[in-house]
């Protein structure tokens, strides 16, 4: 999977920010306008939906089911379809609401976390509810037909009495203001948010230093601190005309800057990757790439993958958006020297990274470009498994009916977004293969991202 939750997400609000001028004199706007209100279920995208006395459907940041809050609206007029708010003041508080531990949560702050205002123990149980009602309303199943028992588990350690944080998060994208402060995006707005510490970053992170030094000239800094190593590393982004400064963190870094013209990544000193390890293997991620940002995720994810799978000697495998090469190289190495994997990723220096990660297994091979696009000129016309790690908006339809047509005995997919699974769920009941057994897990504690693990066999072995 190529793309994550960031803990403040870089690129533009998709619609006005709350906090600008034109979207609040645009003729219409609610903006501002104060409705008291219950509020009702989870949904998906760290919010809950509530209605106004005239019927209009409000999606509530900052609230929990069973409230009755004043919620403020920040986005949305009188011809929307639905109003963005948030929940200003809590009249009546749900048992499950704890003060925030952090203090740039809450209305018109950080929009990197999602709850921090709930326990710990209810964030998982949101996330639960939100994936049992993507099942049913996009793929029509319900948790037992999924194979799902309704759990969202946490990772070791993180499971954390109410007021506690997990320190979870190895890579963090800063946004830097105006004045060269280093903070956090306020929720989908272009605002930063100015913090000396973020509760949810490890301690690798933490420990350079980045919000306690300044950043003139730069619009982002990413800090990354491999858990699999020592290895700590800084991508900057200039403004345009930025120049780069004198990079002096209080714990040696390697630099890499984003080029202004193409948006390629170049080194500016130290290595241009970090070493990371799973599965007992090593892996080199190269220049800002993707790894999964919980530290015990790319474990946790590989053993939900081969207990699902489990892959036997000689059968042959693909690996599709297969990265540096993760999920290829824990095949690999159960398939055994009579096996085959083929990996297909389209980032170019994921694809060179793959292939020196996985060199010591000559029938592994890794392909560039894009899954729709590489698998069909392949010529492969069966595979016995195949694990799929899409982006966050799915296989889609096609890619799906090419899978199913492989005849693999088991297909895990692995999902960062339960709406793009159940939809890819319901593309694969049509092509014939039915879900066996499917388990979430809790790696982005705080918001309201969730990690699946789903295992498809073909539907007439089950019935």
């Amino acid at each position: 999977m190529h793309t994550e939750p960031q803990a403040s997400p870089a690129s533009p609000a998709s619609q006005d920010s709350p906090a600008s001028p034109a979207a609040q004199d645009s003729p219409g706007s609610l903006i501002g306008t104060e409705y008291e209100v219950e509020v009702g279920p989870v949904a998906h995208g760290g919010h809950c939906v509530a209605r106004t006395d005239e019927g209009r459907v409000l999606f509530v940041r900052h609230a929990l089911p069973g409230e009755r809050v004043l919620a403020r609206v920040t986005e949305g007029g009188e011809d929307s379809r639905y109003l963005r708010a948030d929940a200003v003041e809590i009249l009546d508080a749900a048992k499950d609401r704890v003060e925030a531990p952090c203090p740039y949560a809450g209305p018109g702050r950080c929009g990197g976390c999602d709850w921090q205002h709930a326990k710990p123990g209810a964030q998982r149980r949101f996330k639960g509810e939100v994936i049992a009602e993507q099942l049913r309303r996009l793929a029509g199943l319900t948790p037992e037909e999924a194979g799902w028992d309704g759990t969202v588990m946490p990772a070791p350690g993180d499971k954390l009495p109410a007021g506690e944080v997990p320190a979870w998060r190895s890579r963090v994208q800063y946004a830097v203001d105006e004045s060269g402060r280093a903070g956090l995006r306020k929720h989908r707005s272009h605002d930063v948010e100015p913090v000396d510490h973020c509760m949810i970053a490890t301690e690798g992170v933490s420990e350079l230093g980045i919000e306690r030094r300044e950043w003139p000239g730069m619009a982002t800094v990413e800090a990354i601190a491999a858990s699999g190593s020592g290895d700590r590393q800084v991508v900057l982004t200039p403004r345009p005309g930025g120049r780069l400064p004198l990079v002096e963190l209080d714990r040696p870094v390697s630099v890499l800057r984003v080029a202004e013209n193409d948006g390629g990544v170049h080194r500016v000193h130290g290595r241009d990757f970090v070493r990371e390890r799973a599965d007992g293997r090593t892996y080199r991620v190269g220049m800002g790439g993707f790894w999964q940002v919980h530290p015990q995720a790319p474990q946790l994810l590989v053993e939900a993958v081969m207990q699902g799978l489990l892959p036997r000697k000689g059968e042959t495998a693909l690996d599709l958006y297969c990265g540096v090469g993760l999920f290829a190289g824990a095949i690999a190495d159960r398939v055994g020297d009579n096996g085959a994997v083929l990996g297909i990723e389209s980032g170019r220096r994921a694809v060179e990274d793959a292939r020196h990660n996985l060199r010591e297994f000559p029938r592994v091979r890794i392909e560039q470009g894009k899954v729709d696009q590489i698998l069909p000129r392949t010529g492969i016309t069966e595979a016995d498994l195949i694990v799929l790690d899409p982006p966050r908006a799915g296989a889609g339809r096609r890619t799906v009916a090419h899978l199913a047509s492989l005849g693999a005995r088991r297909i895990a997919y692995v999902a960062c977004d339960p709406a793009a699974l159940a939809r890819d769920l319901a593309y694969f009941q049509e092509a014939g293969y039915r879900p066996r057994t499917l388990r979430a897990f809790d790696l982005f504690p705080m918001t309201h991202h969730v990690e699946c693990v789903a295992i498809l066999e073909p539907a007439a072995k089950g019935s």
